[in-house]
């Protein structure tokens, strides 16, 4: 059954602005370090970053609780985007029986998340 919906839409221009102020503090601030590498290898970075930024504010619409920027991830399964969790933030996912799934997309100008809570039934 699904717990909730998060959805995030965020603009090139605003993540291309931050990072020429500020981009070592906006990178260490709000993303892992695999994630910085990873989008760091993309012949342009910004859309990339900007999506996961979008998976973590999607993320935080769903959970009830506030958390910190780097409590929340983006990893890849092959071609797949999933989240990845802080230990508490997974533990409490754990223990509500919750998996989290995740969509990324970006166009010339925008970059985009949706994540789903469901509740996964009860194991035997």
């Amino acid at each position: 059954m699904i717990r909730a919906v998060g959805l995030d839409l965020v603009e090139l221009s605003r993540v291309r602005g931050v990072l020429a102020r500020h981009p070592e503090r906006f990178l260490t601030r709000h993303f892992t370090p695999d994630e910085v590498r990873y989008c760091r290898t993309q012949r342009d970075p910004v859309p990339s970053l900007a999506a996961r930024f979008a998976a973590k504010e999607a993320f935080q619409k769903c959970w009830p609780q506030a958390h910190g920027w780097r409590d929340v991830w983006v990893v890849r399964d092959g071609a797949a985007p999933r989240l990845a969790f802080a230990r508490g933030l997974a533990q409490a996912m754990h223990e509500q029986g919750l998996q989290a799934h995740l969509s990324l997309s970006h166009s010339r100008d925008h970059a985009g998340a949706v994540v789903v809570l469901e509740e996964r039934p009860p194991e035997p």
